[in-house]
């Protein structure tokens, strides 16, 4: 069932900012207000029932104090959040409806399921598993959520621990490669939009799954939809998967 929230827009100003004022503006979703750093977020919050927020994840607890007086639905698509941040989203979740994501793209959330079903398939005995990512050379956190998210996927399916497991990158004299270690790559350069590879490589043979964003369109489209999705939810802590049915 499709639904029509009043959006509000913050970083408003900024690629993606801009992006979900076209995506939401396609969709026929009204965005009611619009934030950058330094106006009144209260007043901003009073015109709109949803938030989409790809700011920054300092930004993330204030915009959460505010939210939860006005009893505002929350999409948030920042990354880099640090522990104490996340605990501040999950805490929320308690009362708001929440949608918090690494990605909105509809193909990367199919990564992420075909990752897991692989992982499964495939396991870490046999298959050494190396995962890299390109970004442009503006972006701030690393490896990105999404590539975060793919690790996380990884853990779970291998047993293995994120602190514990991955490397990020090699140097020097590495040794033998540990059956439980997952390589983690990061590059960044050029005005690339976001890449992500998830690499299953056997003796005799390698699986590769791979996805490519040439448009932040992807992202706040899968934004928007999020936000229709989101009206019709109760408090909780969702994500892409949910609103694609993909759990």
């Amino acid at each position: 069932m499709s639904h029509s929230p009043k959006l509000l827009v913050t970083g408003q100003s900024g690629r993606m900012g801009q992006a979900v004022i076209a995506a939401a503006k396609q969709a026929g979703v009204e965005v009611a207000a619009t934030h950058d750093a330094g106006q009144d977020l209260a007043n901003a919050l009073a015109k709109a029932d949803t938030v989409i927020d790809f700011t920054i994840h300092s930004f993330t607890a204030e915009l959460i104090d505010h939210a939860l007086k006005y009893g505002t639905r929350l999409v948030i698509g920042t990354t880099g959040h640090t522990e104490a941040e996340r605990e501040i989203i999950y805490a929320a979740a308690k009362t708001l409806p929440i949608v918090y994501a690494p990605n909105f793209s509809i193909g990367v959330n199919a990564l992420f399921w075909l990752t897991r079903h692989a992982a499964r398939i495939l396991g870490n005995e046999h298959f050494d598993i190396e995962v890299t990512e390109m970004h442009h050379r503006h972006k701030i956190d690393a490896p990105s959520g999404t590539a975060r998210r793919i690790l996380e996927i990884l853990n779970e399916e291998t047993q293995t621990d994120y602190h514990d497991d991955i490397v990020h990158g090699r140097f020097g004299l590495t040794g033998a490669r540990p059956s439980r270690q997952i390589g983690m790559h990061t590059l960044r350069g050029g005005d690339v939009v976001g890449d992500h590879t998830v690499m299953f490589a056997a003796d005799g043979e390698r699986v590769e799954l791979t996805h490519k964003a040439s448009s932040r369109m992807t992202f706040a489209s899968g934004a928007v939809k999020a936000s229709q999705w989101l009206a019709s939810q109760g408090a909780g802590l969702y994500d892409m998967q949910d609103v694609l049915g993909l759990h």
